[in-house]
């Protein structure tokens, strides 16, 4: 990448200035609304102890058949096309195994009272109510409740069409004496539909099935009748907050009072300035850099019966919940608030409080805004600034670079130099230190072209003439004493023989390492053989070997990895006393296997741990008969690296030896020649 792209990406990082601003931004707007999220609480709060100290009429506890209230009056005819808007609030009140079995949907306007029953029973066997069979056929079961009193009544029919209830129990003229409606089936059950005046409507009533085909008991647990309250939301509307839209709900999520129309906290509130309507660009940048998660339920935002949302089930199992979600109107938001609604330390309902309005939007738009403007304006001055400085100084580097290049030929040797800089920064200074530098590389270049010449003279001449000495002494009568000499003489040139000789496989190891082909093979499997193998040699010293058990299929060169370990085994072998112990252990990981060799033995040198695996360097005691190139950690690293790997080394922790450890993932497999 050029200095230019590189300086310019520098500028970029200016960006953290607009990214602190608009978290800045985000955590203001975050503030804001939990400001107002605690003070709608409050308000909840409040309006619900105000509604306990008053003791309104609360709804029960426990499950209730809710009563829809209706504008208009029904057609009663068996069908469900009138109750179609109240759908969605049906009822299941089938037996526990089966709840859609029994469906129902309770209405009530000024004058009547209706019921629409459900029943999914594909088979048949019907009856009429006053047959004396009607109690083992298909029927709905009925229990009116008021004023202490009860009236059960046998709905049935034998075919479509009006029905009319069997009744019993006392009457006493607070309940209906019989109940007419129309009964309609087809292939997956059938429908009743019926009402009775609204002065005879039941306080409490229960709703069961009978199945022929599945007996079971149709007598019902009775619930009270609940809808929406009058007075309940004249309570509301006495002590609900201004410009706060209030809903009561019982414990089932039914609606039962409601307080407030199009809850807003627009007006007054705004600011002139602030006070218009965002614009599409303004929501947008709302919605996707400030507040991308309005999470409210869409339930809420529309009047029905039944508030079946989550922030409502909350405050209703005793916990307060709030939301935001985005209003009907363009750039308008809503806060959402429900709280529980206790008497008696039991949680009877609950209640939802919700403000609407643009004002938050519009202010955090303008902040957004302002900081957009600052931030675009300032990046612009400095791109604009730095893109300029990089230019130049790009163009200096490139003059640079171009007289480095001229004053190297292709052979590698220096040719000339730099043209000298007069220019007292940086640049120049570097130019001046390539001038020193060049003719330093000049002065070594020249003395590395002929060191492999003076290598050969100054060492195959004199070794063939020491050797060629040697033996014409050996011929020659020497004292006895002269005999120890000569025999050190003629040692010292075979150790200077194998050194030569050790140079030259160091370099063709290399070489077989570079062109070493890879093969499938099984990693444990190999270092349990070598282990195997090398027990012979390391006795009396213990050799083990651990995590080989399993295979561990492995792409590389074993052959290589072998010479490795035997590498690494005979350095150990070197270091560790007769009663010490070896130990060749194999660790999986993911995409690389590590080979440990450890030994008990004396620790490592400090000075050593970054230079034991380059070539030429080694800790034995060089003092022997034997000489030491220390070539074989050197190998062991080639052929790490070879697989993709390192080698390191380290002191046990416990410092009673050292470890070794060669990491490999592998050789890279060759595309498969096409066929």
């Amino acid at each position: 990448m050029r200095l230019r792209h590189q300086l310019l990406l520098v500028a970029l990082s200016m960006l953290a200035l607009p990214w602190a601003g608009w978290q800045f931004v985000r955590q203001m707007e975050a503030l804001l609304r939990e400001g107002q999220e605690q003070t709608l609480l409050a308000s909840g709060k409040a309006l619900a102890r105000s509604l306990a100290a008053i003791r309104a009429e609360l709804p029960p506890l426990g499950p209730a058949l809710y009563v829809h209230r209706l504008e208009s009056p029904l057609q009663i005819d068996g069908y469900v096309a009138d109750w179609a808007p109240l759908a969605e609030s049906i009822q299941n009140l089938g037996p526990p195994q089966d709840a859609q079995k029994l469906k129902a949907i309770l209405a009530a306007d000024a004058d009547w009272f209706y019921l629409y029953a459900e029943v999914r029973d594909a088979t048949r066997q019907r009856a009429d109510a006053r047959d004396p069979d009607a109690e083992r056929a298909d029927h709905l079961s009925l229990v009116f409740e008021r004023d202490g009193f009860t009236r059960r009544y046998l709905v049935a029919s034998a075919a479509p069409g009006p029905f009319e209830a069997l009744a019993s129990g006392i009457d006493a003229g607070r309940l209906p004496a019989t109940l007419t409606g129309e009964w309609q089936e087809d292939a997956g059950g059938y429908r009743i539909e019926l009402r009775l005046p609204r002065t005879q409507m039941p306080q409490r009533m229960a709703i069961a099935v009978y199945d022929a085909t599945a007996p079971g008991d149709a007598r019902g647990e009775t619930r009270p009748l609940l809808g929406f309250s009058d007075k309940l939301a004249r309570d509301l509307a006495q002590f609900a907050p201004e410009r706060t839209a209030v809903r009561l709900v019982g414990s089932e999520a039914w609606l039962l009072a409601e307080s407030g129309g199009a809850a807003t906290t627009d007006g007054d509130e705004i600011p002139p300035a602030a006070g218009e309507e965002p614009g599409w660009l303004g929501r947008l940048a709302y919605r996707s850099l400030i507040a991308p998660a309005l999470g409210g339920s869409p339930q809420l935002d529309r009047r029905l019966p039944r508030l079946d949302a989550p922030e409502i089930w909350q405050a209703l199992s005793g916990v307060p919940a709030t939301s935001w979600r985005a209003g009907r109107r363009h750039g308008e938001v809503v806060l959402a608030a429900a709280v529980p609604l206790e008497l008696d330390q039991q949680v009877r309902g609950a209640l939802l409080l919700e403000q609407s309005g643009a004002a938050l939007p519009l202010l955090t738009n303008a902040a957004l805004a302002r900081l957009a403007t600052v931030s675009l304006v300032a990046l612009a001055l400095a791109g604009g600034a730095l893109f300029a400085f990089a230019s130049w100084l790009s163009i200096r580097i490139r003059r640079l670079r171009d007289d480095a290049e001229r004053a190297l030929a292709a052979d590698g040797r220096i040719e000339g130099g730099l043209p000298q800089s007069q220019s007292r920064d940086e640049l120049g200074d570097l130019a001046r230190s390539f001038q020193r530098l060049l003719e330093a590389v000049g002065a070594y270049t020249d003395y590395l072209r002929t060191l492999a010449a003076k290598l050969s003279h100054e060492l195959h001449t004199p070794l063939a003439i020491v050797q060629s000495s040697l033996d014409n002494l050996e011929h020659q009568a020497l004292p006895p004493g002269a005999r120890a000499y000569l025999a050190r003489a003629r040692d010292g040139a075979d150790r200077l023989v194998a050194i030569v000789r050790a140079m030259s496989e160091a370099s063709r190891m290399e070489r077989a390492i570079a062109s070493a082909e890879a093969e499938d093979f099984d990693l444990a499997e190999l270092l349990r053989g070598c282990t195997d193998s090398y027990r012979a040699l390391a006795v009396p010293r213990q050799v083990e070997c651990v995590g080989a058990d399993q295979p561990l299929p492995f792409h590389g060169a074993p052959e290589l990895i072998a010479q490795a370990l035997d590498k690494l085994f005979d350095n150990a072998r070197s270091f560790t006393p007769e009663a010490g112990w070896i130990r060749l252990a194999l660790v999986r990981g993911e995409g690389v296997a590590e080979i440990q060799v450890a030994n008990s033995g004396p620790p490592l040198p400090e000075s050593m741990a970054g230079r034991l695996f380059d070539s030429l360097v080694s800790v034995r005691d060089t003092r022997g008969d034997t000489p030491h190139l220390g070539l074989g950690l050197y190998v062991v690293r080639l052929v790490a690296e070879r697989h993709g790997g390192s080698a390191s080394a380290h002191n046990l922790p416990d410092g009673t030896g050292v470890e070794f450890r060669l990491r490999l993932t592998g050789l890279p497999r060759l595309p498969a020649s096409p066929h």
